[in-house]
């Protein structure tokens, strides 16, 4: 499977995101055309991850926000009450889409080589598709409140619980030969942000995202069948 085939199956945009989160929040937004609302709320969230980028979330401020995206502070009070809430809903929605995508990825998929090559290449394809907010979700991190900071963590390890439980699995069938499972998936964890934290350093490499995930693939394969140094258990 390779990016554009995986865009096709998952269709995840910014806009079908924004789209969920009004259909979620339909009673609390004071904006009741759907078409309108969705296109206002494609706005906030570009331009936030743009801002956020750029000069931090938490010194950003929605004065700042309604001169990128060209609302009034009315305007975007339709939507959310403060710039927590604004935070929740960005958060919430992205850990909703990377639990979904993976785990719909993976139904139905028994064998624990061809669920780990699953599960690398659609949390690679989908921090390409969904680039910003990954990033935003990684740096900004350090700075959210304790509740929000709490989540975010057990985001991060609900994703690594993924590769590991696949990892498990690959050991107990006697397909990999991994004395500690866990801090295999961290390490994978870790590669994976390489990719949407440094994606310059790999395109001034000229190295494709189909390119990175089978060698991100190929190396834990080689790494799970004892063929180098610390594989075997």
């Amino acid at each position: 499977m390779n990016l554009r085939e995986f865009e096709q199956q998952v269709a995840v945009s910014t806009e079908a995101i924004c789209r969920e989160i009004y259909e979620s929040r339909a009673s609390s937004v004071r904006i009741k055309k759907e078409k309108l609302a969705v296109k206002n709320l494609v706005k906030i969230f570009n331009a936030t991850l743009t801002l956020a980028n750029q000069k931090g979330f938490h010194a950003m401020s929605l004065r700042d926000l309604c001169a990128e995206c060209g609302m009034s502070l009315g305007g975007m009070y339709a939507y959310f009450k403060n710039k927590e809430e604004l935070l929740t809903l960005i958060q919430e929605q992205g850990r909703a889409i990377v639990e979904r995508v993976m785990s719909g990825q993976l139904t139905g998929i028994e064998a624990p080589d061809e669920a780990l090559e699953i599960a690398i290449r659609s949390h690679l394809y989908l921090s390409e598709v969904l680039q910003p907010w990954f990033f935003f979700s990684y740096m900004e991190t350090r700075f959210f409140h304790v509740a929000e900071g709490k989540r975010a963590i057990a985001g991060e390890l609900q994703t690594e619980a993924i590769f590991g439980d696949i990892l498990k699995r690959g050991v107990d069938a006697g397909a990999f030969s991994i004395s500690d499972p866990l801090l295999v998936a961290a390490a994978i964890k870790a590669l994976l942000q390489d990719w949407y934290l440094k994606r310059w350093k790999y395109r001034r490499r000229k190295i494709s995202v189909e390119a990175y995930a089978a060698f991100v693939i190929s190396m834990i394969r080689a790494y799970g069948a004892g063929k180098f140094e610390g594989g075997s258990s």
